[in-house]
C-alpha cells in the first residue's frame, strides 16, 4: 500500500513502524532527495573535490556508525537481537568501508583536489557520530536501530532514484550502483525487517513510539546536513585555511582504515 507525497512520489505506508516512521519524516527525505549534491552528482557535473570531501568524511564517519551498531549488540537482550548488530558490522566493515576507500583512490586517480576532507571531522559530522553515540550510549537496541536506520535506507532509497536518471561517469554511476547491489538492498531490507520485529516484540506504547519517531527524524535531518557539509565544503576554519602537507592527513586516514584492515587481516 502506498499514498503520494507533497513531491509526487509514493511513499510506503505498510502499517509497519518503520513505515510510519519514514512516512513521518516525508518532508526531510524529500529535501535529501532533492539536494543540489545528488542533482549534480546524478547529472555528472558536482565537482571532483566535493566528493572526495564527501567520501574522506564518511570514512571518518562509518567507524563511529559502526561503534554505534556494536554499542547495540553489546546491549542485546536476545539471540536474535545479536545476530541483527552482527550481520550489520559485518555489512558495514566488510563491504561499505572497503567501497568508500576503492572509490576514494579512484577520485584521487582522477586528480581531485584536496579540500581537507580527511583532516579531521567536519562540522556535521561531529554532530551527527555525536548525536548517534548519544543514543547508543543512554538508550536501548530498539533506540539505536532507529538512529542507524536513515542512514543505510536513505543511501539506498537515493540510489534507487537516482538508478534511471544517472550521467555515465567514472566514479558517481559506479558509487550509486554499490547501494543498488542486492547484498545492500538485503541488508537494509532487513534491517527494516528486524526492527519492526523488535518493535512488535515490544509491544510499544505511545510515549516510546514518539521517542522513536524523534531520534529516526532527527537522524534524517542529520543526514540531509551532512549532504549539505559536502556540498559546501563546511570545514573547521582553521583546517581550512592553506594547504596541508600529506603526512598531516595520514592519522585520520588510518584511523578510518583500521576496521577494514583489522577484518581482513592486513597490516
Amino acid at each position: 500500500m502506498s499514498e503520494e507525497s507533497g513531491g509526487g512520489q509514493p511513499v510506503r505506508t505498510d502499517g509497519s513502524l518503520s513505515a510510519s516512521l519514514r512516512a513521518q519524516s516525508e518532508h526531510v527525505w524529500e529535501g535529501l532527495h532533492a539536494h543540489p549534491f545528488l542533482r549534480e552528482l546524478s547529472g555528472g557535473v558536482l565537482p571532483l573535490e566535493k566528493f572526495r570531501f564527501f567520501i574522506e568524511q564518511d570514512l571518518l564517519y562509518l567507524p563511529d556508525f559502526a561503534r554505534c551498531i556494536a554499542m547495540g549488540a553489546a546491549k542485546s537482550r536476545t539471540e536474535s537481537e545479536l545476530r541483527y548488530f552482527t550481520a550489520q558490522l559485518q555489512g558495514t566493515l566488510g563491504m561499505e568501508i572497503p567501497n568508500q576507500q576503492r572509490v576514494l583512490g579512484r577520485l584521487l586517480e582522477l586528480g581531485a583536489e584536496d579540500r581537507a576532507g580527511a583532516l579531521g571531522m567536519a562540522p556535521a559530522n561531529v554532530a551527527y557520530t555525536s548525536y548517534l553515540k548519544a543514543v547508543a550510549a543512554l538508550e536501548g537496541p530498539l533506540e539505536i536501530v532507529a538512529a542507524v536506520l536513515p542512514c543505510a535506507w536513505s543511501y539506498v532509497e537515493i540510489a534507487e532514484r537516482l538508478a534511471g536518471e544517472r550521467a555515465d561517469h567514472p566514479v558517481y554511476s559506479d558509487w550509486v550502483g554499490f547501494y543498488l547491489t542486492d547484498e545492500v538492498r538485503s541488508l537494509v531490507g532487513t534491517m527494516r525487517e528486524d526492527f519492526d520485529s523488535m518493535a512488535w516484540e515490544a509491544d510499544l506504547g505511545p510515549t516510546r513510539r514518539n521517542r522513536l519517531a524523534e531520534i529516526f527524524a532527527m537522524s534524517s535531518r542529520l543526514e540531509g546536513a551532512f549532504w549539505e557539509m559536502a556540498y559546501t565544503l563546511d570545514q573547521w576554519p582553521d583546517l581550512r585555511v592553506g594547504p596541508e602537507p600529506l603526512v598531516a592527513r595520514r592519522p585520520a586516514l588510518a584511523q578510518a582504515d583500521a576496521p577494514a584492515r583489522a577484518l581482513t587481516g592486513r597490516d
